[in-house]
């Protein structure tokens, strides 16, 4: 199929094209991107007023598929992701089964192109089974396209094996993603560890917890030489221990959700198990501090961390609900509004972490960018609607979120996946 999209604002972080031009794409590639490109096209596409970006990469996503199809499925999450511009996801390894070995890999991966509208890239555990024993197929789970590995809902606790599976992933050319949480130090807390938790009566959780584990897989990925992702930084020593490393030249990035940049345990008023999330809303200090990363370009991608769970799971007291937070239909207008639209990163950033970073990180040198010859990944960006956040119009299965209710602006108004149409106008395009 041709597709001829006129006279948007192309936003390329890779070549820095930040005009008013036209994109034209032929089957699965964009074949060219300039001005006044006048051609026949199966589809002609009006993009005034509108950012034209590269679909973004979300380098951290529960897919919950296998075994837990009840929160989410590739399909389910296939549909969110491209309702939210999102046409490549990573997919946490922590499903039941672990996704611990190159069989079951290339399983999740095949199934995905028949299932679901979003390209998917499997991720692998670092040991088997998610258990801290022993190593899982790293070199199987490489040879079959997982591009990275993790422990993700949990660290490898023990050192000397986590340093093992990195000098494997380092062998194999994967990278290491990163949750940083020393279990033995959480104690049963539910939220960050302030003044609010005490007025709640609830169990905290002290931003200790993720700097230890921080620092020591920096200490790990500096000996390895491993390329080391940082999960959902949410402390502002994280950011700055991020910082030193890049200082060092270590190949250490880092990512932050949008619950993390926007919401502080302030805005927790009640015992609301849709607060609940892991690591946890931190106080105003570690979100100006993550702002600040985000501005300076310390922090390099922008990810959703989107974690669904039944209702049933989450509706109920911190205590007892599960941990997470969906966030792929959310995290463009959420980034937008409270990044783009205060001054704090401009529109170019934003394809840069939400794109452009994420493929460089991943090694997939012919996604993030509109430019010839890449593949047809687009999304095509309104910056000036505004709506508010329903949480009963998500295409996901999870609906449990903190910001139903939020008045946001921007919105993805069509997601070309592979140089097909799968969103548009606000309907799915199968």
């Amino acid at each position: 199929m041709t597709i001829l999209i006129k006279e948007g604002r192309v936003l390329d972080p890779e070549t820095k094209r930040d005009e008013i031009c036209d994109v034209l794409i032929d089957g699965d590639r964009i074949t060219r991107v300039d001005s006044g490109i006048e051609t026949e096209a199966e589809r002609i596409i009006d993009a005034k007023g509108c950012y034209v970006m590269p679909g973004f990469i979300d380098l951290h996503v529960h897919l919950r598929d296998p075994g837990l199809e009840y929160k989410e499925t590739l399909t389910t999450g296939g549909r969110a992701a491209v309702k939210g511009g999102v046409t490549t996801v990573c997919a946490m390894p922590n499903t039941k089964p672990v996704i611990d070995n190159g069989v079951k890999v290339k399983e999740v991966m095949e199934r995905a192109k028949r299932e679901s509208l979003t390209n998917v890239i499997q991720l692998g555990a670092v040991t088997v089974g998610q258990e801290g024993k022993e190593l899982a197929d790293i070199r199987g789970m490489a040879k079959n396209g997982c591009h990275a590995i993790s422990e993700d809902g949990k660290s490898v606790m023990n050192a000397s094996l986590y340093r093992k599976g990195m000098n494997l992933a380092k062998e194999e050319g994967l990278a290491v993603f990163a949750h940083c949480e020393d279990i033995t130090m959480v104690e049963g807390g539910v939220m960050n560890a302030d003044k609010k938790a005490e007025k709640l009566g609830l169990k905290g959780i002290t931003n200790a917890v993720e700097d230890v584990i921080v620092a020591r897989d920096i200490l790990l990925a500096k000996e390895t030489g491993v390329r080391l992702h940082l999960c959902h930084c949410s402390t502002k020593d994280s950011i700055k221990m991020l910082g030193l490393a890049k200082e060092e030249g270590l190949d250490v990035t880092g990512e932050v959700c949008p619950h993390h940049f926007i919401l502080s345990t302030d805005d927790i008023t009640k015992d609301d198990g849709n607060y609940k999330m892991n690591p946890p809303l931190r106080s105003k200090e570690d979100v100006e501090a993550i702002k600040e990363g985000l501005r300076n370009g310390t922090v390099d991608v922008i990810a959703t961390d989107h974690a669904p769970h039944a209702e049933a799971e989450k509706n109920r007291s911190m205590k007892l609900a599960a941990f997470g937070i969906v966030g792929l239909e959310t995290s463009a207008a959420l980034t937008y509004t409270e990044l783009v639209e205060t001054g704090i990163i401009t529109p170019m950033q934003m394809a840069e972490k939400m794109s452009w970073n994420p493929a460089k990180i991943l090694g997939l040198h012919d996604r993030g960018s509109v430019s010839e010859g890449k593949i047809a990944d687009v999304v095509i960006f309104d910056p000036e609607k505004e709506y508010t956040i329903d949480k009963n119009t998500f295409l996901s299965k999870g609906k449990n979120t903190p910001f139903h209710g939020r008045k946001v602006k921007g919105e993805v108004v069509c997601t070309i996946a592979g140089g097909r149409i799968v969103y548009e106008g606000g309907k799915i395009i199968d």
